[in-house]
C-alpha cells in the first residue's frame, strides 16, 4: 500500500538549485533512509513532505487516512505546558482515555470520576498502551513529567517530541536525525524498537549502525540523481560502489568515441547529408556523455602538527562536583603520545565536563591539570561557530591569516583551503546564517584543525555531518599522529578510531577499558548478571579489570595477545580446509603447485604467530 508519492519536486533558493525534479514513493512497512551530502537538501525535502515548505515545482500526495508524524531537529513544542501536558496534547484517543484515569487517580475521594475512567480504560483496552508509554518515557529518561518544556535543554525537547511521535503511534513517521541528542543506551533501544516495530519510517541520519539494523531500504541523492538500493546500509556501499565502477566504465567508453568522432567533426564532408547530419547530432550527445565523470571531490585535511615533548597531559587526583552531583573524584591519568581515547556514559555523567577540565575552560574543585609546554589544545566543542552579523564564511577564516601555514612549510590561501573542505568559490561568500547544520559543522572542524592543534579534543564531532564527511574525518582521524581524545555517541566512528574507552557510569567512577566500543558491547553484554549474582556483585561489577586485564602485560600488549589468539584460529581454519581439499582430490592438477605454496605461507604465519603468543604468555607468569 503507498502511503505518500513526492512528484517531480524542485527546490532553489536565489541562484542555488538544490535539487530537480525528484520523485519517490513510501510504501506501508518499509524503513526508508534518505542519504545525500550535506547541502544537498535533505531537511528542504523532509519539510515539504511534511508541509511546512512549498516545492518551486511538483507536489507531494499522501494517502488520505494515513497518520503522519515528524519528528525535526528543532521540534517545536509549547514552552508553558508540562512534559505530562506536551504528552496529552496528542489527539490520540486512548492518551485522552488515560490523562482522565491519571486525573482521577490524583483525586481518589471523587470514587464516581475513578469508577467511570477505570471502566473507560477496560473498554478501549488502554491498560497496555499506559504501560508501553511509561516504558518509552522511562527509557527516553523523562521520568519527572511536571517539568516545563521552557526549562528544558534541547537535548532534553528532542526526546520529548521523539516520545510523543513513539506514544502516537502514526501510520508513517518521517525523522530527521533521530539519534541527535540521545545517549548510546537510549540509541540501541530505539534501535531496537524500530527493528521489531510494523512501522514504517522515512528518515535522515548520520549513524551508519542505525542505518545498518533499522532500515531495509536507502534513496541516495547524488549529484542531482536518485538512487534506490534494496536494503541495508552494507548492501548500499556495495551496489554503489558497483554503479560508480560502472559509470566511469561508461564515461572512459564514451570519451573513447568521442575522440574518434570529433576527428571526423573536424574533417566533416562539405556535403550536407542527411546521415552526416544525424551525425553531428548524436557527437553533441557523446560530447555530453564523455564529459559527464563524477567530480568525486574530498575534504583535503592536512595539519602542521605542533612537535610533542615528553610531557603531554597529567590529570593528578583531579575532583569536580556541581552541588551534590559529583562528576570526578580524585581521577587520575597520564597522557601518552599517540593516545586515542573515546569517552562514553549516560547523558549527564559529566563527558563534556570533563573535556572542559582537560583544556582548562573551567576550574577544576581539587588536584591539577599539568600541560606540557610543547602541547597546542584543539578543541571541537558542541557550540560551533559564532559568526557575527552578515559574516561571510571566508570571513571566519581570513580571522586566522590570508595564509595558512601547512606541513613542510608550505602554505595556502583562506580561499584554497575552503575549497579542500568543500566550499567552492561561489559558496565561499555565503552568509554563515544561510549553511546548513553539516556544513557549519565543516566548517567549524576547518577552524580547529588549521590551528595545528597536536592534542585534539572532539565533543560530538559527527552530529549533522554527512556520510561522505565523516569517511573522509575518519581517515584523516586514522593518520592523525597526535593525542585524541572524543566524545560521540557514533559507535560506527568509535569503533574505527579509539583504542581504548573511558567509561562514565556517574557519581565519579570512570573506568578505562581495553578495547573499542564494540569491545565494550560485547564484554558488557556476556556479563549481564543473574538476579542471584545481582545480590552479591555490590561494588565488584565495576572492577571489571580484576578478572580481565592480563597481568604483566602493557595495554598494547593485551590487545596484542587477544589479536594473536584469534590470527592463530583463523589460519588453523585456513590451514585444515587446504588439507582437506588435497585429501578429497578436489584441487585440479594444474593448481597443485600454487595450493602447496599457498599451504607453506599459512604454516609459515601459525609457526610465527604461535611464537608471539608463547613469548606474551611467559610475560602474564
Amino acid at each position: 500500500m503507498n502511503y505518500l508519492s513526492v512528484e517531480n519536486i524542485s527546490k532553489s533558493f536565489g541562484e542555488r538549485t538544490l535539487f530537480e525534479n525528484i520523485s519517490f514513493g513510501i510504501n506501508k512497512d518499509q524503513k526508508i533512509a534518505f542519504v545525500a551530502k550535506n547541502g544537498s537538501g535533505k531537511t528542504s525535502i523532509l519539510k515539504i513532505i511534511n508541509g511546512e515548505d512549498t516545492p518551486d515545482t511538483g507536489q507531494v500526495v499522501i494517502r488520505k487516512e494515513i497518520k503522519m508524524a515528524f519528528l525535526s531537529q528543532e521540534p517545536v513544542l509549547n514552552p508553558e505546558l508540562s512534559i505530562e501536558e506536551s504528552i496529552f496534547a496528542s489527539d490520540n484517543e486512548i492518551l485522552k482515555v488515560i490523562e482522565q484515569y491519571e486525573k482521577a487517580l490524583e483525586n481518589p475521594e471523587d470514587e464516581d470520576a475513578y469508577q467511570k475512567a477505570f471502566e473507560r480504560m477496560d473498554m478501549h483496552n488502554a491498560w497496555d498502551f499506559e504501560t508501553q508509554y511509561k516504558q518509552i518515557l522511562f527509557k527516553l529518561k523523562l521520568e519527572d513529567m511536571k517539568l516545563l518544556i521552557k526549562n528544558l535543554s534541547g537535548g532534553q525537547k528532542k526526546r520529548v517530541a521523539l516520545a510523543i511521535i513513539l506514544i502516537s503511534k502514526p501510520d508513517l513517521l518521517i525523522l530527521d536525525e533521530p539519534t541527535n541528542h540521545l545517549d548510546l543506551e537510549m540509541i540501541e533501544w530505539l534501535e531496537n524498537y524500530f527493528a521489531k516495530e510494523n512501522m514504517t519510517l522515512f528518515m535522515v541520519t548520520h549513524d551508519r549502525f542505525f542505518l545498518e539494523r533499522v532500515c531495509n531500504e536507502i534513496i541516495e541523492l547524488d549529484n542531482g540523481k536518485l538512487y534506490q538500493y534494496k536494503g541495508n546500509y552494507s548492501y548500499y556501499l556495495e551496489k554503489k560502489e558497483e554503479r560508480i565502477a560502472a559509470e566511469n566504465a561508461s564515461v572512459d567508453k564514451a570519451k573513447n568515441l568521442f575522440v574518434k568522432e570529433l576527428d571526423w567533426m573536424r574533417r566533416q564532408p562539405k556535403a550536407r547529408t542527411t546521415k552526416s547530419k544525424s551525425r553531428q547530432d548524436d557527437f553533441y550527445v557523446i560530447k555530453e556523455k564523455a564529459n559527464s565523470r563524477r567530480k568525486e571531490h574530498q575534504v583535503e585535511l592536512e595539519i602542521n602538527m605542533e612537535r610533542m615533548g615528553s610531557k603531554i597531559v597529567e590529570l593528578h587526583n583531579i575532583s569536580k562536583k556541581f552541588k551534590e552531583k559529583t562528576i570526578l573524584d580524585n581521577f587520575s591519568f597520564n597522557f601518552k603520545k599517540g593516545e586515542r581515547i573515546g569517552i562514553i556514559g549516560k547523558n549527564g555523567t559529566g563527558k563534556s565536563t570533563f573535556l572542559n577540565l582537560i583544556s582548562q575552560n573551567i576550574p577544576v574543585d581539587g588536584g591539577k591539570v599539568v600541560v606540557g609546554e610543547t602541547i597546542k589544545i584543539g578543541y571541537y566543542t558542541q557550540s560551533g561557530i559564532n559568526p557575527k552579523p552578515d559574516q561571510k564564511v571566508i570571513d571566519i577564516i581570513k580571522e586566522y591569516g590570508e595564509y595558512i601555514p601547512l606541513s613542510k612549510g608550505r602554505t595556502i590561501s583562506a580561499a584554497q583551503l575552503l575549497e579542500r573542505f568543500l566550499f567552492d568559490r561561489k559558496k565561499q561568500y555565503d552568509f554563515v546564517e544561510r549553511l546548513s547544520g553539516g556544513e557549519l559543522k565543516r566548517l567549524y572542524l576547518c577552524t580547529v584543525l588549521i590551528q595545528n592543534p597536536n592534542f585534539l579534543i572532539l565533543d560530538e564531532p559527527t552530529n549533522d555531518l554527512d556520510i561522505v564527511t565523516l569517511n573522509v574525518l575518519e581517515s584523516f582521524l586514522l593518520d592523525y599522529p597526535g593525542c585524541l581524545l572524543v566524545v560521540s555517541h557514533d559507535r560506527y566512528f568509535m569503533d574505527k578510531i579509539v583504542d581504548h574507552l573511558f567509561v562514565f557510569r556517574g557519581q565519579g567512577v570512570i573506568e578505562d577499558f581495553p578495547g573499542n566500543y564494540s569491545d565494550f558491547r560485547a564484554y558488557e553484554d556476556s556479563n549481564e548478571p543473574t538476579k542471584e549474582e545481582l545480590k552479591t556483585v555490590g561494588d565488584n561489577k565495576k572492577d571489571w579489570k580484576q578478572n580481565n586485564v592480563k597481568p604483566g602485560l602493557t595495554f598494547n600488549e593485551q590487545k596484542e595477545f587477544q589479536k594473536v589468539e584469534k590470527e592463530i584460529k583463523d589460519f588453523e581454519r585456513e590451514k585444515e580446509a587446504i588439507e582437506k581439499q588435497f585429501a578429497d582430490g578436489s584441487i585440479a592438477d594444474a593448481d597443485i603447485a600454487k595450493k602447496a605454496a599457498d599451504l607453506e605461507v599459512v604454516i609459515k604465519k601459525i609457526e610465527e604467530k604461535t611464537e608471539r603468543w608463547f613469548e606474551l604468555s611467559a610475560k602474564m607468569e
